[in-house]
């Protein structure tokens, strides 16, 4: 049987080695544009339920581990991936409802209603997803239910048959072969799952209490420390030492900083000793790495009220968001990134503008505080990206208020919706004016490739740009204004001579005399269009264009 200890442990041993390879999840995105996060979607989504878990009671029951993982799933889901997640794995909280331990019935059953509820959220399923590796895994834990009573092999036999589905996406989704990959959420839900099943056979991961080491450069060196452990030496004190006395010895600095702190580490090479302790005197170890040679780089924080402020933080996140009065019968919630572009939204009736979009998609309960923040009876929620649409929805589903999600897939979209927006229509009617008018808009996107890539026929280098029209990739280039431009002429050909309006927002990324430069060949070249350029702000795309019809 698996107890409640189990489950416990086995979730956090899943989030703890998801984060470590989300990386590789991420990489395995078709497309190479800068967004490919997948893996830390998962990653995150899955923190949320380890957090929640990690003050659990051990003798808790598998029904109340179930729930609460489930319940920090659902709040903290990001991009489809991870509210995919999040519904399987709301599965198990229903199908172990009311159980101290769980045997190989109640894992079929919870297997099942989560994939049933995952399907049903996708408003197209697609074979050859994560959907696909749930369902296998699903089928198979039924089948071994009837075959064995030991819950254990019936999650390796899960375990096998996901990992197998897995294998087989690239033939069920051309898209996966071309590109040479194999379903990126899938991967993650098999790394979840074997994961899971290491735990359940006694050897789960535990949350380290040691200073977190990463490879940087030639050093490893101290990057994060824990904050779970006991603070007995209150300040973080770094510093490099660029070596000026050779006769002294690093291991006699790393002796001396032991008799005055912990956590010590002291990574050495020819040159340069980097240096990091915790100590309640930070000016004896400065002055200690003074006697070898000048300093740099010097750090000192203090972690008591590092702690404190972060334990406040994590109170106000953890209590209910609770909605505001309303004062007004609409109003809005916009997802962007990007001050102009925020701006934009604001200055057309945006109440509150979520940050996010590309690699940076918001949880189900950023909306949902979002949402409550808003003094209004009706929300609308404009996502903007394809991406977030279903943590929206998820945010729906939370939410006391009433609230209603415009499937805006762009931040062109998103505009063009809240300009079609009028305070004085009724709901249904402003619901179906500002889906038509977000319809209507051509978007297009100018960013550049992350990784080498082979898909849809074309090969892409890193560093290539990337035009996508409509979401989809148009063609590549070599540079970016000459691509903005290509783009915006197949963007005004696409509405057959009825543009009236094209609106260019320039990322962070661009200069002042660059969009200048783009901004006077589109205006020599494209005739009696009306355009309009403006600073975006936007992180990853070098423009976000939109090309719409005259009114």
């Amino acid at each position: 049987m698996i107890n409640g200890k189990m489950l416990k442990d086995a979730l956090i041993s899943a989030s703890l080695t998801l984060t470590d390879m989300k990386k590789q999840v991420d990489e395995l995105n078709v497309y190479p544009v800068p967004d490919g996060d997948t893996g830390t979607n998962m990653s995150l989504t899955l923190t949320n339920a380890m957090n929640e878990l990690r003050g659990t009671d051990d003798n808790a029951d598998v029904s109340e581990v179930a729930s609460k993982a489930a319940s920090a799933m659902l709040r903290g889901a990001r991009g489809n991936s991870g509210v995919i997640t999040s519904l399987l794995f709301r599965g198990f909280s229903k199908g172990l409802a009311g159980k101290k331990e769980a045997g190989c019935d109640d894992i079929a059953n919870a297997l099942e209603i989560g994939v049933e509820a995952a399907y049903k959220a996708v408003m197209k399923p697609a074979e050859g997803t994560i959907l696909t590796v749930a369902r296998v895994g699903a089928e198979k834990a039924r089948e071994a239910s009837f075959m064995t009573n030991d819950p254990i092999a019936l999650w390796s036999d899960v375990c096998a048959a996901a990992a197998e589905a897995l294998k087989k996406t690239p033939e069920q989704l051309p898209i996966l072969k071309k590109a040479g990959v194999v379903d990126a959420g899938g991967k993650g839900l098999v790394i979840i799952f074997e994961e899971m099943l290491r735990a359940f056979k006694g050897e789960p991961r535990s949350i380290s209490t040691e200073p977190k080491i990463v490879s940087e450069g030639k050093f490893a060196f101290t990057v994060e420390d824990d904050d779970t452990q006991e603070i007995t030496f209150g300040y973080c004190t770094e510093f490099i030492v660029n070596v000026a006395d050779f006769e002294k010895k690093p291991a006699d600095l790393r002796a001396y900083l032991e008799s005055i702190g912990d956590c010590v580490v002291v990574v050495d090479d020819e040159d340069i000793i980097k240096v990091h302790v915790h100590t309640d005197n930070p000016g004896l170890a400065i002055e200690k790495g003074l006697t070898y040679g000048p300093l740099c780089n010097m750090k000192i924080d203090n972690m008591r009220l590092q702690r404190e402020k972060k334990a406040a933080v994590t109170k106000a996140s953890n209590e209910k968001p609770v909605p505001v009065p309303a004062e007004k019968r609409f109003g809005f919630v916009s997802v962007a990134s990007g001050n102009g572009i925020e701006a934009m939204f604001r200055d057309l009736g945006a109440d509150s503008v979520v940050k996010g979009g590309q690699t940076m998609n918001p949880s189900a309960e950023d909306i949902l505080r979002a949402v409550y923040s808003v003094p209004a009876e009706i929300v609308f929620i404009l996502p903007n990206n394809k991406n977030i649409i279903m943590a929206a929805e998820q945010a729906m589903k939370l939410s006391e208020r009433t609230m209603y999600v415009l499937r805006t897939t762009s931040v062109p979209q998103g505009l063009s919706a809240m300009m079609a927006f009028d305070p004085d229509g009724d709901f249904d009617t402003n619901r179906m004016n500002m889906t038509l008018a977000a319809e209507k808009v051509q978007s297009g996107l100018v960013t550049f490739a992350a990784r080498d890539s082979s898909f849809s026929g074309h090969e892409i280098k890193s560093g290539d740009i990337l035009a996508l029209e409509n979401g989809r990739l148009s063609f590549i280039d070599r540079d970016a204004n000459r691509a903005a431009y290509k783009l915006t002429r197949k963007l005004v050909k696409n509405l057959k001579g009825s543009a009236g309006f094209v609106t260019v927002l320039y990322g962070s990324d661009v200069t002042e005399e660059k969009a200048q430069e783009l901004e006077r060949i589109m205006r020599s070249k494209l005739g009696n269009v009306d355009i309009n350029f403006v600073s975006g702000g936007q992180p990853v795309y070098y423009y976000v264009i939109s090309a719409e019809p005259e009114m």
